[in-house]
């Protein structure tokens, strides 16, 4: 027992070496796509924004089949058409994903109408925009409910039939504010720090699942208009992300089987400083950066 622990502490940072090593290769050498012929793919929130960018992603990609969720009909069918016109199959279906039986209920129909769903792409979300004291009872809860507990029922739903199939991918689109929270979308933020948690605890409980993985996406501020109004104070040297740009590094990162990813690459950077910094550095940092204040114009969608 004795010598099978000290095998495993020298085995230990050899591992670790070849793991970055390897990891280092994949960044300069090119790395065989996953196949996406054979997958259903279910976006939550796929209407509009970047969940339609998602849809046309997977279907250039060549998804076998395409589900769209969300609560807003109109959008819902205006990107199945589109999709449709893509040559690939597509169907949505009304449904709220903070309501638990709502999920389930719409999950069962989706297996019975389009059969069974090989990748979930837990997209939808919403932002209240207010600080605490002005935050509405309801609006809080509301975005507990879809930002995350919604990501709860939808996985429940769908990922045991993964499981047993041993073919399955659990997408979390995330947001960088999940690390880095900033004043006035209290409610946004709190939702995905959750989120979060609840995906890396997810990837981990994966591990000796066969066949069935998850990556979580964390974007920067992102040209939609759920954020419309955000403003940051140097607009040049931090851009806002193009929908399309997510969608197609979001996709790219289930077909590379990536658990984690950051958007841009730069983001890492906000992750070290974080780690090293006093937190009055930090706060001066939001303050410099116009992150403290970019919620003041904040008007959400119309």
């Amino acid at each position: 027992m004795v010598w099978k622990r000290l095998g495993a502490l020298v085995v230990f940072p050899l591992q670790m070496i070849y793991l970055v090593v390897k990891a280092a290769v994949g960044l300069v050498l090119p790395a065989k796509l996953r196949d996406l012929s054979r997958e259903n793919v279910l976006i939550t929130g796929g209407g509009r924004g970047i969940g339609r960018q998602l849809a046309r992603e997977f279907a250039e990609r060549g998804a076998r089949k395409i589900v769209l969720w969300g609560r807003t009909e109109k959008c819902l069918k205006e990107t199945t058409e589109e999709i449709r016109q893509m040559g690939t199959e597509c169907h949505y279906f009304i449904c709220d994903v903070g309501n638990r039986e709502e999920v389930y209920q719409t999950a069962k129909a989706v297996r019975e109408k389009v059969g069974d769903i090989t990748i979930l792409v837990n997209n939808a979300a919403v932002v209240h925009g207010k600080s605490l004291m002005d935050s509405d009872d309801d609006a809080l809860l509301k975005s507990q409910h879809i930002n995350t507990l919604g990501q709860f029922w939808t996985t429940k739903a769908f990922l045991p039939r993964m499981l047993e199939l041993q073919n399955g991918h659990i997408v979390c689109l995330n947001s960088v504010l999940a690390l880095s929270a900033i004043p006035g979308a209290i409610d946004y933020c709190t939702s995905k720090a959750s989120a979060f948690a609840f995906m890396e605890s997810l990837t981990l409980g994966l591990l000796d699942c066969p066949g069935v993985s998850a990556t979580t996406v964390l974007p920067f501020h992102t040209s939609t208009e759920m954020f419309q109004g955000m403003r940051v104070r140097f607009p040049n040297l931090f851009p806002p992300l193009k929908p399309e740009t997510v969608a197609r590094r979001t996709v790219e990162a289930v077909q590379l089987n990536q658990a984690l990813l950051l958007l841009p690459w730069t983001m890492h950077a906000l992750v070290i400083l974080k780690s090293i910094l006093p937190q009055a550095a930090l706060e001066e940092i939001h303050k410099f950066s116009g992150t403290y204040t970019c919620m003041n114009t904040f008007k959400g969608r119309t």
